[in-house]
């Protein structure tokens, strides 16, 4: 048997063998998922999860076949067809979507960047006080100083009336912030306001691969964006852009529970400045100040040319550093792994929107009781009609994460009973992330230690609202009819009871 004949006979038993074991993990919405053994109370309705087929274990088994190992070719194939997917100029694979946001902050504060736009310590980027802490550590971790300001409760994302008051001349550089839960901040207004002050954007898109946002096309041109922008083709009245490409730099997550997976893994998305991705790979990579991959040598032309800091000329570029950097590389079979999910990412996103409708839908009778969240520029939400807009021309749609409801004042329960009772239904829930941060004991300690690390520009009433009231339940692909239903008759009841356990 030739060797390219036993590996395809290895991969072929390989298919077969995912096809048996892992069934529990295809998607929800696959025809045959409702034959798939599910009882409520006994099995468990995971919040997220990794949705896979045989595809994604056959990519990753024959890539580690190859032995590559370390990024190479299908890093490099992925990272093209992710770039090409988003409209972006490159995307840069990473180790994680927390190591995406460090390497999308260093970036800026590189020296080569002109003075008035480098990223030095003690200058301000403003982000948002609730939401998941690793937004906000690179921008500690790289000597800045975080500014928070407020969020709404019913969207989850930015009060964006509260931006100028964050902004201090000379000092303030950028913004950095998620779109929360899937749902889009509100970007018109945000990019607006960094165009005034000639900041850069950061978007934190690890959780709404897929959403998109449009804006009326005056407002587009006015902020730099035409027609004939990569993306999603103009409709002759608003210009539609998946999120993540609005900004100067855009980070994703491939951890499991997000919208596609590589196991472990994240990307930085270089939107339209080509040299913030020099930039990014140097600190990616070490430092260095070579681009070569791994693996390749002088692609410059000059690797024994240069002269740079006080090394003598002609020193090895492959071994020049420009910046303190790291090694935050994912593998070559994660890549694989990626390029198949990439397939499937389309059905994902419709998959993960009509989850949320049916739960939105199933639990409408409860407003009593819940709050629920409404896209950036919704203004309402009512059965049959769906969501009424605000007059900005704006609108968003989104790609849940997940789908989040607050616990109204006058409850007879909370959400943390809520939380807990689901939970005791092996019913996944969490939290939104870390609440208000500045509550979290790290940061508590961080005041104790450096009064001036951080600073509040606004009182945080919408975060602690977020922090007292709010969870979220899953949307991902993975979830079948039967388990949201379980969901529904769970809360229903627990509801019923008014937050006591239901008879058994």
């Amino acid at each position: 048997m030739t060797n390219e004949a036993l590996k395809s006979e290895i991969l072929r038993l390989t298919r077969e063998y995912s096809a048996r074991m892992h069934q529990a993990n295809r998607p929800g919405y696959e025809a045959g998922a409702v034959d798939r053994p599910f009882t409520p109370g006994t099995s468990t309705v995971p919040y997220a999860g990794r949705v896979f087929t045989e595809d994604e274990v056959v990519a990753a088994v024959g890539a580690t076949l190859d032995f590559w190992l370390t990024l190479g070719p299908e890093g490099e194939a992925f990272e093209k067809e992710l770039a090409a997917f988003l409209g972006v100029k490159y995307s840069l694979l990473v180790n994680s979507g927390s190591s995406a946001n460090l390497v999308a902050m260093a970036a800026l504060t590189t020296h080569k960047l002109p003075p008035h736009k480098r990223l030095q310590p003690g200058d301000e980027v403003i982000t948002v006080a609730a939401g998941f802490p690793t937004t906000v550590a690179p921008i500690i971790q790289c000597g800045a100083v975080p500014v928070f300001i407020d969020n709404d409760p019913a969207t989850g994302n930015v009060r964006v009336d509260q931006l100028e008051q964050a902004f201090v001349p000379g000092k303030t550089k950028a913004v950095m912030m998620a779109h929360t839960l899937g749902n889009p901040f509100d970007i018109g207004a945000v990019l607006e306001f960094c165009r005034r002050h000639d900041l850069w954007l950061v978007e934190d898109n690890c959780d709404a691969l897929g959403c998109t946002y449009s804006l009326p096309l005056p407002r587009a041109a006015a902020l730099g964006f035409t027609e004939n922008s990569p993306g999603i083709p103009a409709d002759g009245r608003n210009l539609t852009r998946y999120t993540g490409t609005w900004g100067d730099l855009s980070t994703q997550s491939f951890y499991p529970p997000h919208h596609l997976t590589m196991g472990e893994g994240g990307a930085v998305n270089i939107v339209h400045r080509p040299g913030l991705k020099t930039y990014a790979e140097s600190f990616r990579d070490w430092g260095r100040d070579c681009w070569c991959p791994s693996g390749k040598d002088n692609t410059c032309h000059k690797r024994f040319g240069w002269q740079l800091g006080e090394l003598p000329e002609g020193y090895d570029h492959k071994y020049i550093y420009s910046h303190l950097g790291y090694n935050l590389k994912p593998l070559d079979p994660q890549a694989a792994i990626g390029r198949q999910q990439l397939k499937k990412l389309p059905a994902f996103i419709e998959a993960r929107k009509r989850n949320w409708d049916y739960l939105r839908t199933g639990l409408a009778d409860l407003g009593e009781f819940f709050d629920f969240s409404l896209p950036t520029h919704a203004t309402g939400w009512t059965p049959g009609a769906g969501f009424a807009w605000d007059a900005t021309g704006c609108r968003t749609d989104c790609s849940w994460f997940g789908f989040m409801l607050r616990v109204r004042p006058g409850s007879p329960f909370t959400h943390t009973d809520l939380g807990r009772h689901l939970d005791g239904k092996k019913i996944g829930n969490r939290m939104l992330f870390g609440g208000n941060l500045l509550r979290q004991p790290v940061f508590v300690q961080l005041k104790k230690d450096r009064p001036d690390a951080f600073r509040v520009a606004a009182p945080l009433t919408g975060a602690d609202d977020i922090m007292h009231t709010a969870l979220f339940l899953g949307t991902y692909p993975g979830l079948t009819q039967a388990m949201l239903d379980y969901e529904l008759d769970t809360i229903h009841a627990f509801v019923k009871t008014g937050g006591a356990a239901p008879a058994a």
